[in-house]
């Protein structure tokens, strides 16, 4: 028995189906055929040359990334560029790329239900709900069992995430309870998590014009890193997988790729926190 591609994205869809996936957003097999056999699967965050070297040397013909090889439509391949270089590595090695994204994140069960159950919360939803039920959607919204100084969460965070930092805009609350989150770029939530009551709103990538707005507004924005945020969904999705493969699927190899954040902290610029992120009130 053997599992081909089409087969493997049937599966995927019942994890993260892709009518969750947003408007911009371009998921599902990216690179390849769907009746290639399914002969080893590596599962990543970034589609890079190091994690393409990774599946071969492996032997896996299928790579599933969450961040997609092909976002924006391309409109040459030029093999001095780097995502045509990537196109044409892949390409030439034989392998598969496919992309479970903003799917991913907004299924119930998915990204941000992991950081939500990660971080103790409870009685979760999204923030911008997707369905009629308003069980899945972008982001998510909860309640920690127990109100938590700032320093507290800030401390559960680092030990949760190890984020390579926590860049903060606003002041601080004396307690949270209230706890908005959204794994990746989630900046376009921040006036949803404000709405519905959040005290933190727990992200990444947030810009400068969206951190002015939290000072403004009262909201308690943290930064903790696009890969940080994201990247425990991938062992959880190995896990899913896993568990999900038909029988022709059952002894193919599923890896977890090595990789390491794109950006390092080179010098904070202060050795000690500054007071208005400790807690510490006027």
């Amino acid at each position: 028995m053997r599992l081909r591609t089409d087969v493997l994205l049937e599966v995927l869809e019942g994890i993260a189906p892709a009518f969750l996936a947003e408007p911009w957003d371009n998921i599902g097999l990216l690179v390849g055929h769907p009746a290639e056999e399914v002969r080893g699967i590596l599962i990543g965050l970034d589609p890079t040359a190091e994690l393409l070297a990774q599946a071969q040397t492996l032997h896996c013909n299928t790579v599933i990334t969450h961040h997609p090889a092909i976002f924006h439509p391309l409109k040459r391949l030029v093999y001095d560029l780097p995502q045509a270089t990537l196109l044409r590595q892949a390409t030439l090695a034989g392998l598969q790329l496919i992309a479970c994204h903003s799917n991913l994140d907004n299924v119930c069960g998915g990204l941000n239900d992991l950081l939500a159950e990660s971080l103790g919360l409870e009685r979760c939803r999204p923030l911008q709900p997707l369905t009629a039920d308003g069980a899945e959607g972008a982001g998510r919204i909860g309640e920690l069992a127990q109100p938590l100084a700032p320093e507290e969460f800030l401390a559960l965070v680092e030990a949760t995430l190890t984020p390579p930092w926590l860049l903060a805009a606003g002041r601080p609350p004396q307690t949270i309870r209230r706890v908005a989150l959204c794994g990746g770029s989630g900046s376009f939530l921040a006036e949803a998590a404000w709405r519905l009551g959040a005290e933190v709103y727990l992200t990444a990538e947030v810009k400068h014009a969206d951190a002015r707005w939290a000072e403004a507004a009262g909201l308690w924005l943290l930064d903790a890193g696009h890969f940080a945020t994201e990247v425990p969904v991938i062992a959880a999705l190995a896990r899913r997988l896993q568990e999900s493969l038909p029988p022709a699927g059952a002894d193919i190899p599923i890896h977890i790729a090595r990789e390491q954040p794109p950006l390092r902290l080179l010098s904070s610029g202060t050795s000690r926190r500054p007071s208005h992120i400790s807690g510490e009130h006027a």
